[in-house]
């Protein structure tokens, strides 16, 4: 198998990764998966795609991530591995895509307007 590259955003937060046979190693900016992200709860989010199509000792995946936080920064590596996995099987698309894998989450940070604290806040409203 060739080296597979994918893409994942969420929110400010892209993820570019390339998979190759291996192991089951995760690198992220160079980094171990571990210790990119200490939270068990994130590791969880990563590896789901790998951990339904029980994968997960079969590749090898380096991760370019940045923009964002470290939530939309995981579940960015989540759009990205599962595109990644239909590029190598495209049969494996109708089981991530019924557990929402497949799905690039759209919703943005709403910019704050002028004249208020806040995107949607307006400043307490005094009669006298």
């Amino acid at each position: 198998m060739e080296m597979i590259n994918a893409l994942g955003r969420r929110k400010s937060s892209v993820a570019r990764i390339f998979v190759t046979e291996g192991t089951g190693k995760i690198t992220i900016n160079k980094r171990d998966l571990t210790e990119y992200f200490p939270s068990p709860i994130l590791q969880f989010v990563v590896k789901q795609p790998l951990a339904l199509l029980n994968v997960e000792e079969k590749y090898d995946i380096k991760v370019n991530l940045n923009g964002g936080g470290f939530t939309g920064q995981s579940q960015a590596l989540r759009l990205a591995i599962a595109r990644a996995l239909v590029k190598i099987n495209a049969d494996d698309k109708k089981a991530l895509r019924a557990e929402g894998f497949m799905t690039r989450d759209s919703r943005e940070v709403e910019r704050k307007k002028p004249g208020q604290p806040k995107a949607r806040r307006r400043f307490q409203f005094s009669k006298r």
